[in-house]
């Protein structure tokens, strides 16, 4: 069989850019070895879809770590505008919340989903389901890929396999097999967008379950003062440590766990300076003063946090309040200002959202996504090097690279 082109993979990105190919009238064979396309796109968001950041260009790349200027060309082609708008082209009505974060009024992935499958199908693209196991290269030029069960054959092949998270949908890292056979390089896959273990794993496990809202938290490299990340946001406690979405974005900028250390500092009162804070407690304590220390912090702190800051301030829990000292209460701000947790190591990457590494960005065209290794060769999405914080930018990059290889497609 022979087309136009081959699209590997029928994930986001994958099923963005052979919709558009196949609007343009082109053949495109979508080949996908799993047993149903958008899987992984079915489950973002909690089963949501935080489909793109309603910002600019310039907003989302202040929000990819890595390789932030590789993607400034596919962004200026298709910016958040554009995503929304073809969309709510196929009928998907989106609504933005808190952090410019854009999701379908139904709050459900599926509908994204579908609404790409109906465009392949309206576009005619032939979605075969048979997994890619080579790619056919002749004299520097790509040609067609084999499968488990023949070959095809076309002028131009993106490579869409996603990254090595959540292997249960499909992602298993076939891309960069794909990749290294074309001679590029693959950078160290690590996961992003991760969970993390801290070394309190049973202090937090203590906390499990609760989520603090309007919190800083802050990383810092053991050795750097300035942090490497800091946020206002929500986060969690887990029965191995922190997860939530100021943990996944802050784990974007951890590096080898092995080399390096880190902690996690959290602000619990952001909003309050430390003498606003100490007149705040004291006002607590004056009207709690004949309460234990212990029972007094129940208007200042979710109770589950209550006996953590307890022990790390070093107060006798059942101290009366109205004997605590005022380097007591100073040691007490600190620790509500300032609790922190050493990393132990980032949770597997099966439970990342998104996969660190990939090919190196340095050997694909940042206009076009084709390789400049092998001719007719595309990379697009999640496998390429290129990663960022959460809030819909990682789609967003999906479907901005996939707009920029098609187009180029389609203009060749």
């Amino acid at each position: 069989m022979s087309c136009d082109c081959i699209v590997i993979g029928a994930g986001a990105a994958g099923m963005m850019c052979a919709s558009l190919l196949g609007r343009k009238g082109l053949k495109v064979m979508l080949a996908e070895h799993g047993a149903g396309c958008g899987r992984k796109l079915a489950i973002t968001g909690k089963g949501r879809c935080n489909v793109t950041n309603n910002c600019d260009v310039q907003t989302v790349m202040n929000n990819i770590p890595r390789n932030p200027k590789f993607m400034f060309s596919s962004l200026c082609g298709f910016s958040p505008a554009d995503t929304m708008e073809f969309f709510e082209g196929l009928g998907v009505k989106l609504k933005t919340e808190r952090g410019n974060r854009v999701f379908p009024v139904s709050d459900s992935a599926k509908e994204i989903v579908a609404a790409l499958c109906d465009e392949l199908r309206r576009t005619g693209v032939n979605v075969v389901y048979d997994e890619a196991v080579e790619l056919i290269i002749e004299n520097g030029a790509v040609k067609g890929i084999k499968t488990q069960q023949g070959e095809y054959y076309a002028k131009s092949v993106v490579v869409a396999c996603g990254g090595r998270s959540y292997p249960k949908t499909g992602s298993t890292g076939d891309g960069y097999k794909f990749a290294k056979q074309a001679g590029h390089t693959v950078t160290a896959i690590t996961p992003s967008l991760c969970p993390v273990v801290t070394a309190e794993h049973e202090e937090c496990a203590g906390a499990m379950g609760l989520s603090l809202k309007n919190v800083t938290l802050s990383l810092y490299e053991q050795g750097k003062k300035k942090p490497l990340y800091s946020e206002l946001g929500e986060m969690l406690f887990t029965h191995f440590g922190l997860s939530g979405p100021l943990v996944l974005s802050a784990s974007a900028h951890i590096a080898d766990v092995n080399k390096k250390h880190y902690r996690f500092e959290i602000d619990l009162k952001p909003a309050l300076s430390d003498k606003q804070l100490d007149d705040r407690i004291l006002r607590d304590f004056a009207q709690f003063e004949n309460r234990e220390f212990a029972n007094s912090l129940v208007k200042l702190l979710p109770s589950k946090l209550i006996p953590i800051v307890v022990k790390r301030s070093a107060i006798a829990h059942d101290k009366r309040v109205n004997q605590i000292t005022r380097e007591e209460r100073q040691a007490l701000v600190h620790t509500i200002k300032h609790l922190d947790y050493t990393l132990l190591r980032l949770r597997p990457i099966d439970e990342a959202i998104i996969t660190r590494g990939g090919v190196k960005v340095s050997e694909i065209d940042p206009k076009t996504m084709q390789s400049k290794l092998c001719e007719g060769l595309y990379f697009i999405g999640e496998v390429l090097d290129v990663d960022a914080y959460t809030g819909g930018f990682n789609l967003q990059i999906a479907f901005a690279t996939a707009h920029s290889c098609a187009q180029h497609i389609i203009g060749g």
